[in-house]
C-alpha cells in the first residue's frame, strides 16, 4: 500500500502499521496481505466468489482479527462476502471497515456481505467504519449487509460508524439471537452536502432470556437525507431497546422508523425516537468559555456522536 491507502486505513482501522495477530488487507478489489495465528485462520472463499472464510477455534481468548478494505481506484465496483465461524467459548475482537479515497468522476463503490455464525457462550466485539475522502467529483458509495446469528449464550457488541465522505449508503443489518444470547448495536453517522444514508436494523429475540440493544446516533446537515428503520422483534421471554436520537440542520432531512413486534406475552420490549435541532443555550454556554459559534458546534456534535 501506497501513503495514501494507509492514511485512508488509518481512519477505518486506526492502524499506522502492520498488527500482531490475524489480519486480511483488501486493497482495489485484491488482496494486499494476509496473517493467520494458531487459532484463527483466514481462507479465500473454494466457490470462487470473492471474499474470505475467517474460523476463529473453540476457547480462542485475548485475540483480534483486523479485515479493512480499501479503494484508490476511481471507477471500481468491488463486492466481498465475507463468513465467520466462531467456535464456542471464543472471545475476539474483529475490526473491519472500508475506506474510499476517489481523485477521479466515476463512481467508486464497495458492497461488503458478512455472516456470522457465533457458537455457544463465544462473545464477539465487532467494530465497522466506513470512510470517504479525495477530490474528485465521482462518488463513493458503500453498501454492507450484515447477518448474525448468535448460539445459546453468545454475544456480540457492534459498534458501526460513519462519520464523513460517503455521499451515499445503504446498511441493512439483521440479527437472530438464541437463548440468554445478547446482540447490541451502536450506530454513529453523520452526513452532509447532498449525501444519502439508509439504515435497516432488524434485531430477532428469539430464544429465552435473550437481550438485544440498539442505539443509533446521528447528525444530518446541508441538504442531506437519513432513513432509519430499526425493529425488534421478540419471540419468548426477552428484553428488547431500540434508541434512535438524531440532531437536524441546515435544510436536512431525517426520517426514523422505529418498531417493536411482540410475538409472546413474556417480550418485553421499548422503543424512543428523538429528532431535534442544537439548543441555543448549549452553544452560548460554551461560548462564553471563548469558542467561536463555529467552534462551540463542533464540540456539541463531536459530544453527541462520541
Amino acid at each position: 500500500m501506497d501513503k495514501t491507502e494507509w492514511k485512508v486505513l488509518k481512519e477505518i482501522a486506526e492502524l499506522e502499521k502492520v498488527p500482531q495477530g490475524a489480519y486480511n488487507f483488501r486493497v482495489n478489489g485484491k488482496l494486499d496481505a494476509r496473517s493467520v495465528t494458531a487459532n484463527i485462520d483466514i481462507e479465500s472463499k473454494a466457490d470462487g466468489k470473492p471474499g474470505i472464510d475467517i474460523i476463529v477455534k473453540p476457547g480462542t481468548k485475548g485475540e483480534s482479527v483486523h479485515i479493512p478494505v480499501v479503494l484508490s481506484q476511481s471507477g471500481l465496483t468491488d463486492v466481498v462476502y465475507n463468513d465467520f465461524y466462531i467456535g464456542e467459548g471464543a472471545d475476539v475482537d474483529i475490526v473491519a471497515g472500508c475506506g474510499i479515497h476517489n481523485t477521479g468522476c466515476e463512481t467508486s463503490q464497495h458492497d461488503g456481505i458478512h455472516v456470522f455464525h457465533i457458537g455457544k457462550n463465544a462473545r464477539v466485539r465487532y467494530v465497522e467504519r466506513h470512510y470517504g475522502e479525495g477530490p474528485g467529483t465521482g462518488e463513493r458509495i458503500l453498501n454492507p449487509r450484515t447477518e448474525v446469528y448468535l448460539e445459546e449464550g453468545a454475544s456480540i457488541t457492534m459498534e458501526m460508524t460513519q462519520i464523513r465522505g460517503v455521499d451515499s449508503t445503504k446498511r441493512d443489518t439483521v440479527a437472530v439471537v438464541g437463548a440468554g444470547g445478547e446482540c447490541i448495536i451502536n450506530e454513529k453517522l453523520l452526513t452532509d452536502g447532498a449525501q444519502f444514508a439508509e439504515s435497516n436494523v432488524e434485531i430477532v429475540l428469539e430464544g429465552a432470556d435473550a437481550t438485544g440493544r440498539v442505539v443509533s446516533r446521528s447528525v444530518a446537515k446541508g441538504t442531506s437525507r437519513q432513513v432509519f428503520h430499526p425493529c425488534m422483534t421478540g419471540k419468548a421471554k426477552c428484553f428488547g431497546h431500540v434508541q434512535c436520537d438524531s440532531i437536524i440542520m441546515d435544510d436536512a432531512r431525517i426520517k426514523s422508523i422505529p418498531a417493536i413486534d411482540a410475538q409472546s406475552v413474556d417480550a418485553q420490549l421499548i422503543h424512543e425516537a428523538a429528532i431535534g435541532r442544537i439548543a441555543g443555550d448549549q452553544i452560548l454556554k460554551l461560548m462564553t468559555l471563548g469558542l467561536t459559534e463555529q467552534e462551540a458546534e463542533e464540540k456539541i456534535l463531536e459530544g453527541f456522536l462520541d
